[in-house]
């Protein structure tokens, strides 16, 4: 999707009740869905980054690079517990903890100057995809997951419904005593709650990684493969997958400009969706 220059009209329409549904109820200022230039320079404005020759937003994100794998958790509970293969990738949180890092990922956010809101498809089908609704006091993070994901047309941000939320802390810190997590950092998903927390790392990949681990629990259940590859469309109908792990360039060879960027979604029986159920939670990309 290409990137979004103009503000639209409902850039300030701040929901069907704002961020109560969330449970935040911030004492700053928000941002509903702002452009990426806006974004870009209220980033600046707020010291997150600096532009680059040519224009590129550049920022610093240490410690973090990278993901954090060591650090993702996944609440144990009962409507998903039997689904998850759990040990060394899905390292399991208890519903206690999650609760307490729950409220204190709130708080934290509610005691901002400023928040920025975007709430966003996850998935380009109407049928499977999901309505997410990213929380971040940092702009250039919301730009980063304005152009990620897919952005409703602005006739449908009036009764937008989240049925996702993600709430971002990044330079929140976990304590581990308090909330059980390993480090200061934590990316905590809760497939009862549909939300996802992540607390001190600025890496914007979390972000979307977080998200796609959801797609990949839930797609499999209704029946549709999802594959870590991106795909296109020649004039003559023929398709080209490409596959490969992150930073291998996918994406950059999906994009040719004289061929059509698709999603792909395969629709799988019973038993391969299941086989393929057990792979992904075992091993979320």
């Amino acid at each position: 999707m290409a990137t979004q220059t103009t503000p639209q009209d409902d850039a300030g329409f701040k929901g069907k009740v704002g961020l109560a549904a969330q449970g935040l109820h911030p004492k700053g200022e928000v941002h509903w869905n702002l452009v990426a230039p806006v974004l870009i320079q209220d980033a600046i404005r707020r010291g997150e980054g600096q532009l680059a020759d040519m224009g590129p937003f550049c920022s610093v994100t240490t410690p973090h690079t990278g993901r954090s794998p060591n650090d993702k958790f996944l609440v144990k509970e009962p409507s998903s517990e039997a689904d998850v293969d759990w040990g060394k990738v899905n390292q399991p949180f208890t519903e206690t903890q999650f609760e307490t890092l729950l409220a204190d990922v709130r708080a934290y956010l509610d005691g901002r100057d400023e928040l920025f809101v975007q709430d966003l498809y996850c998935g380009a089908d109407p049928k499977y995809r999901l309505s997410v609704r990213y929380v971040s006091p940092n702009a250039w993070q919301m730009a980063f997951v304005r152009n990620m994901f897919i952005r409703p047309d602005a006739t449908a941000l009036p009764t937008f419904e989240p049925n996702f939320t993600v709430l971002h802390a990044p330079e929140f810190e976990a304590d581990p005593a308090k909330h059980g997590t390993r480090t200061s950092t934590a990316i905590v998903l809760n497939l009862a709650k549909r939300m996802i927390l992540i607390a001190g790392t600025k890496y914007a990949g979390e972000l979307k990684k977080s998200m796609f681990t959801v797609m990949n629990y839930y797609m499999p259940k209704q029946g549709v493969l999802s594959m870590h590859c991106s795909a296109n469309i020649g004039t003559g109908g023929d398709t080209a997958l490409f596959f490969g792990l992150s930073g291998t360039g996918k994406t950059t060879l999906s994009a040719d400009p004289q061929r059509s960027l698709i999603t792909l979604q395969v629709e799988v029986g019973v038993a391969v969706r299941m086989a393929c159920l057990e792979l992904l939670v075992g091993s979320p990309v």
